[in-house]
Order: C-alpha cells, then sequence, then structure tokens
C-alpha cells in the first residue's frame, strides 16, 4: 500500500435527508469502529455531522458503508465530504445534538414492532403500558418529536416524566 493511501487524513462528512431520530449516528459509530476509524457525528440543523480520520481507504470505505447500509427508517438524500485539519481523537464517540437553524426533516411514524409491542403489553418488562416504545426501526417519530435537531436525551426526559404520571398499576 502507498504512503498515501496509509497516511491518516481528516475529513467531515455531512448527511442530509431523513436521518434524525432513526438511528444514524449509532450507525455511523458502529461502522466507523469496524474500519477502525476515529472521530465524532452528531445531529445539527441540517442533519448529520461527521468528522472522521483514517486512510484514504477507510475513509472512502466508510462513505460506501453509510450509503448501503442506513437504517430502516432513514433515506439519505445527500452526502457531503470536505477535507479538514485537526488533530485526530483517540476514539469515535457519538456527540450530543447541537441546535442551529432547521433545515432537516422527520420520518414519520412507523408501526410498532411485534417485539416493541410484546415489551408493552408484558406486565413484567419494564416498558409495560409504555405507549411510546420504540427504536431505530419502528415507533413513533414525528408525533412525539417536539424539537429539532433530534436528541434523544431531551425526548425520554420528556416522555419518562409523562410517563411517571399516568403509568399504570400492575396487580
Amino acid at each position: 500500500m502507498t504512503d498515501e493511501k496509509m497516511a491518516i487524513k481528516g475529513e467531515q462528512i455531512r448527511i442530509r435527508g431523513l436521518v434524525q431520530g432513526v438511528g444514524m449516528r449509532p450507525t455511523v459509530w458502529r461502522i466507523a469502529t469496524d474500519l477502525g476509524i476515529v472521530g465524532e457525528v452528531w445531529n445539527d440543523g441540517a442533519g448529520v455531522v461527521i468528522e472522521a480520520w483514517g486512510s484514504t481507504e477507510q475513509l472512502n470505505l466508510l462513505s460506501n458503508r453509510l450509503q448501503q447500509q442506513v437504517p430502516p427508517l432513514a433515506k439519505i438524500d445527500s452526502l457531503e465530504r470536505r477535507h479538514i485539519q485537526a488533530e485526530p481523537p483517540v476514539a469515535f464517540v457519538i456527540r450530543p445534538s447541537n441546535s442551529n437553524p432547521i433545515n432537516t426533516g422527520l420520518p414519520a411514524d412507523a408501526a410498532t414492532c411485534p417485539q416493541c409491542l410484546q415489551e408493552t403489553l408484558n406486565p413484567k418488562d419494564r416498558r409495560y403500558g409504555f405507549a411510546f416504545t420504540n427504536f431505530t426501526q419502528c415507533g413513533p417519530r414525528l408525533s412525539i418529536v417536539h424539537t429539532l435537531p433530534y436528541c434523544l436525551c431531551s425526548w425520554y426526559q420528556l416522555v419518562h416524566r409523562v410517563w411517571k404520571l399516568a403509568k399504570p398499576t400492575i396487580s
């Protein structure tokens, strides 16, 4: 392999489309760590931003795999890459969302999958009676998100406050 292919380079990758609230950041993290890439990923008002450091080959593979392995509810409209110069971090991390002007969408609600439905209806499950049970492939999105960029932490705080007030008692 040539020195150019082995040299560590930094890229910012901007993903636009229906990419928030669908598991895109964990997907990016999984692919990047599988490839040995370091960096970070976060949501912002325009979609998902990735800053990644690796060889040219690794970064090309990341870009290709992101387009081939999108989460089921995600839709990538564009993927833009640009060179960045900075010190690479030591690992790949998922950062909290950044707030800035909103220019992205959110996917419509999806039907609850059998696994989530089973958890919701099982009195012994910790999600029993929780009407908002979902994960990256199913459940409510558009009807429950109150702000973008999508931030799971603020959504869960709001929903769990409401749920604690209305949680059914198990007899």
